[in-house]
């Protein structure tokens, strides 16, 4: 793919495609079909700053599995204030938000997540509100708190994981996804579901990452 004017929308629709994740067929999104040409293309767009790489298009195993588990029992957090935190490109938010949740807000550094966020929230006709920059220390205004694979690096996790675990302490529901990275807690946690998502090789080193979904306790 090639072009892609002048704003962030018009970028991450001239560099994907729709398509469907494979554990959640119900939410068509802007994907990604071939990894280097979109890498090559975010950093010559952005002037070779730094950014991030465009983690955004692609439907990673925790949101996939977050999504999954909010589409199957819709009370999880229907008519409730949820976050999707690191979202991505929002899979987790939108399954909330056609899931009936009350708010769905979807955190995020990257200003192209957010245009795909825009992007994929059109696509199913649901609501998504913007958290833009980093979320963390903010006081604590959800009721669920979806955290798709956000453990994949120590400092990242040395970042987040106070501030999730006061969100519990606080009275959210933490649901941490963990596809088996190398940071994630090992304690005070409940397990709430277990999934096998299909992966693509350029993303990881398998065709299926095993994901469990926790709850993250104070």
């Amino acid at each position: 793919m090639s072009g892609g004017g002048s704003s962030p929308e018009a970028f991450v629709a001239a560099h994907t495609a729709i398509a469907r994740a494979p554990l959640v067929p119900e939410i068509p999104l802007h994907l990604a079909t071939e990894l280097t040409p979109l890498w090559q293309a975010t950093e010559e767009w952005l002037g070779e700053r730094d950014i991030e790489p465009p983690f955004w298009a692609f439907a990673w195993p925790g949101s996939q599995a977050l999504a999954r588990w909010v589409l199957d029992d819709p009370a999880r957090v229907a008519a409730r204030r949820v976050l999707d935190f690191a979202a991505g490109g929002g899979l987790a938010a939108i399954a909330a938000a056609l899931s009936g949740a009350a708010a769905v807000e979807a955190a995020e550094i990257d200003p192209l997540a957010h245009a795909a966020i825009r992007l994929n929230a059109a696509l199913s006709g649901v609501a998504v509100a913007e958290a833009p920059g980093d979320v963390v220390g903010s006081a604590c205004r959800w009721e669920v708190i979806l955290a798709g694979d956000v453990c994949y690096e120590a400092p990242m996790t040395r970042h987040i994981l106070p501030w999730l675990r006061g969100m519990a302490g606080a009275g959210a529901t933490v649901i941490l996804a963990d596809p088996g990275r190398a940071y994630a807690p090992r304690d005070r946690l409940e397990p709430v579901a277990h999934y096998r998502v299909p992966v693509t090789r350029e993303l990881e080193d398998s065709e299926e990452r095993e994901v469990t979904l926790q709850r993250l306790l104070p």
